[in-house]
């Protein structure tokens, strides 16, 4: 019998150049409507809160546009799944062995099913994973409820959060959970 062939999910080249497309189309099309249409244009002070508002928004799209490019270039593997457990990227490169697993399961997050990860309480500490509730462009989330776990966006991967529970079933299937 042949070994399970291990998992690697990267950024998608597609999603993320087309997100930094869109986020410099938007700051583009505002820049556009302000220069054909100058009445409605908020003046060029900080007294206008327009203009703070727009500039905001515009450094905000160009972070998105930034993003959205170092990750279609970044080629390094943000989840590994293989016969020595589970490997985590997205800034942190953290293995988590299979003894450090207590379950894998799909949830839904809003519309998508994401992989969520229980992991020991000291393997969980030991990995300092930072994770935050309020990062909105990271791939690692805390599970609310769950002080031991962590879910898993696949948004923006070239490998979809079933494949990841399947590539989990391949090598542990006493570990997944409905």
């Amino acid at each position: 019998m042949a070994a399970p062939e291990s998992l690697q999910a990267r950024y998608g080249k597609f999603h993320n150049l087309s997100m930094a497309l869109v986020a410099v189309a938007m700051v583009a099309a505002a820049v556009l409507h302000f220069a054909t249409h100058p009445a409605n244009a908020p003046s060029p002070s900080l007294a206008d809160p327009r203009t703070v508002l727009f500039a905001v928004l515009a450094v905000a799209m160009l972070y998105y546009a930034y993003i959205g490019i170092s990750h279609a270039l970044d080629r390094e593997p943000q989840v590994v799944i293989d016969r020595n457990g589970i490997q985590l990227g997205f800034g942190r490169n953290r293995r988590l062995g299979w003894s450090d697993v207590q379950w894998v399961r799909l949830r839904r997050l809003a519309l998508r099913p994401q992989l969520q990860i229980g992991l020991l309480p000291e393997a969980f500490v030991a990995a300092d994973l930072r994770l935050s509730m309020w990062s909105l462009d990271d791939g690692l989330r805390p599970i609310r409820g769950v002080p031991a776990g962590v879910l898993v966006r696949d948004n923006g991967l070239d490998t979809s959060a079933s494949a990841m529970l399947d590539a989990v079933r391949r090598f542990r299937p006493n570990l997944v959970k409905s």
